[in-house]
């Protein structure tokens, strides 16, 4: 954060150096406009140095708003992600204990489930034997009935 803001004053007060110049600059061609002197040939090529220093001053102060507002773009852009990459893992691990109390939960009904069969399969040998024990009584009461017909008809 600190670099950040040592950048930005860095950056302010090398356009506040740019600024001026530009207009000292502007100052110095406005004063050589009004008062159009024939000058000598050096005089002339330090006058449109300065001007050309002062077109560079201003194509490079816009370069630097420029990298100004992409700098700030890009930061945005690494805050959204890593809020973004902070809330899939936050989905993630949600999804992940979701699976795991659904596999629990599964676990638990095969637990039950094995035990309702145990349970059926002795009631259902209970009701195997009990058939067998009725088809027993049947067969000794008719076999007793039978003798009783036998002794009564005979």
């Amino acid at each position: 954060m600190e670099d950040k803001g040592k950048g930005s004053e860095r950056f302010g007060g090398a356009i506040a150096n740019l600024t001026e110049m530009a207009h000292n600059l502007e100052s110095l061609q406005k004063l050589l406009l009004k008062k159009a002197v024939f000058v000598d040939e050096e005089t002339f090529a330090k006058a449109s140095l300065c001007s050309e220093q002062a077109r560079t001053i201003k194509v490079l102060e816009q370069r630097v708003e420029t990298l100004e507002r992409e700098l700030d773009a890009a930061i945005t852009a690494a805050a959204r992600a890593r809020s973004e990459k902070r809330q899939a893992e936050a989905a993630e691990k949600a999804a992940e204990l979701r699976a795991q109390e659904v596999t629990k939960e599964l676990e638990n009904t095969s637990k039950v489930f094995e035990l309702h069969m145990e349970e059926l399969r002795a009631k259902q040998e209970e009701i195997y034997k009990r058939d067998k024990d009725i088809k027993l009584l049947e067969a000794i009461i008719q076999t007793l009935g039978g003798k009783e017909v036998h002794k009564r008809t005979g």
